[in-house]
């Protein structure tokens, strides 16, 4: 069932890709295991998922012992400062970083660790309230500041779509914040490189490939439907 649903999901993912004349290498996929057992990860990672996506701090360290270690993790959901000690030196991308405060904690232990923490700047696209990230206006000036940062490298940008049932809405939003990732990559800022655009989720992620997404995060159409504690 996962194996499956992994195959259909990487095919959708080429033909978008093969749509708008990218190369299948350009766009890959993360697996959201986020309130998933490490059975059915590790059901994923028998399918050749390597690249798994966490909301959470505790369960992402819950997790990572009990998989193998060629897994890359993605932690992808808000990130509170406080906890930012757990993560850093052991998350491949950290793609939910939207205030200076957090990328100063995210330096200060990449620093102290002797490691460079690569992270994306979460950007509010659609300026819902409810979402976390960066206004869209202010993007560009942040990015300004948490460049001259010490152990961090800013490598893309990340944003969330609002819910929709109809994939095309979320058109506008992926085009948007790919138009800023060209804006920011032709300023030539040291240490930013606008080489990742992670968008798109299981309701919209073959319109989020055809607008430029590298990295799209899925998770309910390999899964299956969340299940909360």
């Amino acid at each position: 069932m996962i194996s499956e649903n992994i195959k259909i999901i990487k095919e959708n993912i080429l033909n978008s890709a093969l749509s708008v004349g990218r190369s299948k290498e350009e766009a890959s996929l993360i697996a959201v295991s986020k309130t998933k057992p490490v059975s059915m990860l590790m059901e994923a990672y028998e399918a050749g998922m390597r690249d798994f996506g966490e909301n959470k701090v505790q369960e992402l360290m819950d997790k990572m012992p009990q998989m193998p270690e060629d897994v890359r993790w993605h932690m992808i959901g808000h990130l509170q400062t406080n906890k930012v000690k757990y993560i850093v030196g052991k998350v491949s991308l950290i793609h939910s970083v939207e205030s200076i405060r957090l990328a100063e904690e995210i330096s200060k232990y990449s620093v102290n660790r002797g490691v460079t923490s690569k992270i994306l700047i979460e950007v509010n696209v659609s300026g819902e309230e409810s979402k976390y990230g960066v206004p869209y206006e202010s993007a560009e000036e942040m990015i300004d500041r948490i460049a001259k940062l010490p152990g961090i490298l800013v490598v893309g940008l990340m944003t969330v779509a609002p819910f929709t049932t109809n994939p095309e809405d979320s058109r506008m939003v992926f085009r948007k914040l790919k138009q800023l990732s060209v804006d920011i990559a032709a300023k030539n800022i040291d240490n930013v490189s606008m080489n990742v655009l992670s968008m798109g989720m299981s309701g919209d992620y073959q319109v989020a490939v055809e607008e430029g997404a590298t990295y799209v995060r899925v998770g309910s159409d390999i899964f299956g439907n969340r299940v909360y504690q």
